[in-house]
């Protein structure tokens, strides 16, 4: 009942023994991921609560058996931290970190798909759970369940919003994409990985203004998801010509807009709620 992240997943933390990295590994680990190691190559040799602190990814995964990796790493250290992730053959490698250059992310996302193809979720982007399994980044473990509900999503506090007004039917897999210009995974590549999940029934689906991407989801609906999706797009009363939060938040002229949004997802059978509650309400009608 999961994409890309299971009860089985090895994980490891990039910037272990930062702030940030060590807080979210300890509470990875409370709920109930397998964090086999970290990496800092000033701190190679020790451990944080235990879990042992490696030079280098490669390092990690052979002594590990490791199979994602979650970057708390620096912006300016992102995309060298991205790089040695996809040298050493990492199959996902989480992005968390805000404020990536986007011509970094531009470089080790083409890096990826030209060495062998890791999965990047990110940058900018809170990570993704599969509810009492694993749970791979910063999103809150216990405000759902387990359940046949996959949901994808631009922005992270709605993904917990929508988390939270579902979780008396639980979620698959829940992936927060992030909401950069410059994605490694994208609401494309989570309705194909759901459509293919036979434990996953239904999807939401969470854009918001700016470029292109719920319009092409759109069209892959159309082509190729039999499976019920509700959606729903952030920034309805958002000022015309503004950036909006996410640096992929711009809006040109029509182009980029949730009525267009929400048009061209209507247009192939996707119900679209006005606000968060409203589409979960959708959900738990389409699945309760």
């Amino acid at each position: 009942m999961a994409i890309w992240l299971t009860k089985e997943s090895k994980v490891i933390v990039q910037g272990i023994t930062g702030s940030e990295g060590t807080k979210h590994t300890r509470r990875m680990v409370a709920s109930g991921t397998n964090v086999v190691g970290g990496v800092n190559a000033r701190k190679a040799g020790t451990d944080v609560d235990g879990i042992p602190v490696f030079a280098t990814v490669a390092e990690a995964m052979a002594e590990t058996g490791a199979d994602v990796s979650v970057g708390f790493v620096p912006p300016a250290f992102s995309r060298d931290a991205a790089l040695e992730a996809i040298d050493a053959a990492m199959p996902l490698l989480v992005v968390i970190t805000e404020g990536v250059p986007v011509q970094d992310t531009a470089y080790f996302f083409n890096y990826a798909r030209e060495h062998g193809g890791t999965r990047i979720i990110g940058p900018n982007c809170p990570g993704l759970i599969s509810p009492g399994q694993s749970n791979a980044g910063i999103i809150p473990a216990d405000i759902t369940g387990p359940g046949r509900i996959g949901l994808v999503s631009k922005s992270g506090t709605l993904t917990y919003q929508m988390m939270y007004e579902l979780r008396d039917i639980g979620f698959s897999t829940c992936v927060g994409i992030g909401g950069d210009p410059v994605i490694g995974t994208t609401h494309i590549d989570c309705l194909a990985a759901f459509q293919d999940d036979p434990d996953t029934d239904a999807i939401v689906m969470i854009g918001e203004i700016g470029g292109d991407a719920e319009e092409r989801a759109a069209d892959f609906i159309k082509a190729n998801v039999t499976k019920p999706v509700v959606g729903y797009v952030a920034g309805f009363t958002a000022p015309e010509g503004k950036t909006m939060g996410h640096a992929g938040a711009i809006v040109s002229g029509s182009s980029g807009t949730a009525a267009a949004k929400a048009a061209a997802l209507e247009a192939v059978g996707v119900r679209v709620g006005k606000t968060p509650s409203e589409t979960a309400r959708l959900m738990a009608d389409l699945v309760g």
